[in-house]
């Protein structure tokens, strides 16, 4: 009979090409995992609401803008136009540890994203979820269709990240092409594409340590030596980061994550510093990133029954040697292969059996003779184009 008035929700009805919605969800529930080790992530979803059409996109690391740039020009660029605006959520993850310039620089970035495109940015009330309720629902939606995909499947396993991220893309196309007309009629109304991406990645300036890299967001990234003293320009993606010297791209690296209770963490190639380390063996025993190292788990193994049963020096030159074998050699796979079948037979791997296997036998070279080219024959060159000219 008697209480407080309660808040109301309004249902809206939306015309065709006037809004598209972007917004994050957790895929922790499901539990997915890549290689047998799991994977924490985020899905971006993006939705066109009169058609239904959607686009979701895997994202490694938090909410950012970075992630929501890619994110978001990925779907425009598949829904082959560009919405009158463009809703998200208050942002909040995003703008979370960031002081006031970086949170006005946040804000000037994705207005200008959405200037790129022709929309007009907006968000909905911090903490009022069902203002976005076109894409939240969907949220539940998306998530039960890869829950039944999953169970399908018969495994939650993906041998690497490509396939797992090509999986959602089917899932994805098969409920847009359940809308196809709807889909269609509505990309009639959607703003021309311009004719080219924006920016959707961070540029950092970054120095090469002495210890043969760069530490960017609590992350320490190895690089080839020949950089020490060098700056160089990174770009920062949410899966990857391309560096550049210059103007001339050198190399993209894995995009690392500092630890969850705010250590820092690695992410190393042996390939950059096995030289070295060939010279300083026993720098290997306390290194900072020694288990970031080790390329395959077989070789960490290996490194582990070589310690248990050989003084520390030669158990430190013996696993160097290995590394230094699979990258000389590029077999990193096969030698890990090996170094597993002899630790499953409780055998250590013995260095000259495996240089032996893996080294080209120098009895089965081809022996190649060059025979050098004599002077006098450029003269008999010469006396035949002069020959041709008079002819000529």
């Amino acid at each position: 009979m008697h209480g407080q008035e309660q808040d109301v929700i309004f249902r809206q009805v939306h015309a065709p090409g006037r809004l598209g919605l972007s917004d994050f969800t957790d895929m922790g529930a499901l539990d997915v995992t890549i290689a047998r080790q799991p994977l924490e992530h985020l899905l971006y979803h993006f939705r066109l609401p009169w058609s239904g059409f959607e686009h979701a996109h895997v994202i490694l690391g938090g909410e950012s803008f970075v992630a929501l740039a890619e994110g978001l020009q990925n779907a425009l660029w598949s829904a082959g136009g560009s919405p009158a605006s463009h809703r998200t959520d208050s942002l909040s993850a995003a703008f979370r540890n960031l002081d006031a310039q970086a949170r006005t620089d946040l804000t000037t970035r994705y207005e200008a994203l959405c200037a790129h495109y022709r929309m007009t940015p907006t968000r909905n009330n911090k903490g009022v979820a069902h203002e976005n309720g076109a894409i939240e629902s969907a949220h539940g939606h998306l998530k039960a269709a890869i829950r039944d995909a999953l169970l399908m499947r018969a495994s939650t396993d993906f041998d690497d990240l490509s396939r797992y991220r090509t999986f959602i893309d089917e899932i994805v196309g098969r409920r847009n092409a359940s809308r196809g007309k709807a889909i269609e009629a509505e990309r009639s109304h959607l703003r021309e594409l311009p004719w080219q991406r924006t920016t959707d990645f961070e540029e950092i300036i970054v120095t090469v340590t002495s210890s043969g890299g760069f530490t960017l967001r609590k992350v320490f990234y190895t690089v080839p030596s020949r950089l020490i003293g060098h700056r160089l320009r990174v770009r920062l993606f949410d899966d990857r980061l391309e560096v550049f010297i210059g103007g001339s791209p050198l190399l993209t690296l894995p995009r690392g994550r500092a630890q969850a209770n705010g250590k820092h963490d690695q992410v190393v190639s042996y390939h950059h510093v096995i030289h070295a380390l060939r010279k300083k063996p026993m720098a290997l025993l306390n290194l900072v990133y020694r288990d970031k190292l080790f390329p395959r788990p077989a070789f960490r193994r290996a490194y582990e029954a070589l310690c248990a049963a050989l003084p520390e020096r030669q158990a430190c030159k013996t696993i160097v040697e290995l590394l230094a074998l699979a990258h000389d050699r590029g077999c990193e796979a096969e030698l890990a292969a090996e170094l597993e079948q002899t630790l499953q037979k409780g055998e250590l791997p013995q260095l000259a059996a495996l240089r032996m296997r893996f080294s080209p036998d120098p009895a089965q070279l081809p022996v190649i003779t060059v025979t050098p080219v004599q002077l006098g024959s450029y003269e008999a060159l010469i006396d035949n184009a002069h020959t041709l000219e008079a002819h000529a």
